[in-house]
């Protein structure tokens, strides 16, 4: 059987490639100067064809998987992470701390929130289930704001395991964030405890929830009852005011 190539995966991409979902993503995925995206380049896939192409190409090699997770392309990154999701499933753990290492030594690949999403649960988080969680902390106070969403989207596998600790962990460390896409992370997250266990996410916003940013709060509360919304909202912080606490990493919206 022929080896599957990232050239294979790329050309197949691009006989698929809409521009004028290219033209969308472009505004969507805030691609303009000074945006989280700025010069990401799409060719215009839909989530969805990118994976169904992941099972077609899930036995790509690894090393053809990382000329792909390399590509400037968007496209090319983001199947090359659903590739890699696909990989860790169910894998020996010899493979899965080599998909670990693949992801970690190539972060500034993982640059757009979807890139993200779509593959720290599996990638860190699954790969980390039964090890020293300190790898999160070291990404949380990096000057990389993927990095960061990375630490606390990864704690994803974590909750579903009813272990809420690190999630915890990391969004108390990323509370004084400027970034409102770290808000929404964190807060989405959080979310996602109180699914789970509304007590533990009720005792972190006991002790948190003034200095949480505005947008932080109201995703994590989101499922609460209109009057405890309210109640939460009105003694939160805005997102004029700075948290008491300041962050102990440096911003940076890039390496």
């Amino acid at each position: 059987m022929n080896t599957l190539t990232a050239k294979e995966a790329q050309n197949k991409l691009r006989t698929l490639a809409d521009p004028a979902l290219a033209a969308s993503a472009t505004r969507f995925f805030k691609t303009g100067p000074g945006e989280y995206g700025e010069n990401d380049v799409f060719i215009g896939l839909r989530a969805a064809t990118l994976r169904r192409l992941a099972k077609d190409f899930q036995n790509m090699p690894l090393e053809e998987v990382q000329e792909l997770f390399q590509s400037n392309i968007h496209e090319d990154r983001a199947l090359a992470l659903l590739i890699l999701v696909r990989t860790v499933a169910g894998a020996p753990e010899s493979l899965r701390k080599q998909v670990y290492d693949l992801y970690l030594a190539n972060t500034r690949f993982v640059n757009n929130w979807d890139l993200v999403d779509v593959s720290a649960p599996a990638a860190v988080g699954g790969y980390l289930a039964d090890k020293s969680r300190k790898p999160l902390s070291t990404l949380a106070k990096s000057k990389s704001l993927w990095e960061w969403r990375i630490a606390i989207v990864a704690t994803q596998h974590f909750i579903r395991l009813s272990d809420f600790g690190n999630t915890l962990k990391i969004a108390a460390m990323l509370l004084g964030d400027e970034e409102d896409l770290i808000h929404k992370a964190v807060g989405w997250i959080l979310r996602e405890v109180g699914k789970r266990d509304v007590q533990a996410l009720e005792d972190f916003l006991g002790e948190h929830y003034q200095r949480m940013p505005r947008t932080m709060l109201r995703y994590a509360i989101e499922r609460f009852s209109i009057d405890k919304r309210e109640a939460y909202m009105k003694g939160g912080a805005t997102n004029a005011n700075k948290p008491t606490q300041p962050t102990t990493r440096p911003h940076s919206r890039r390496r």
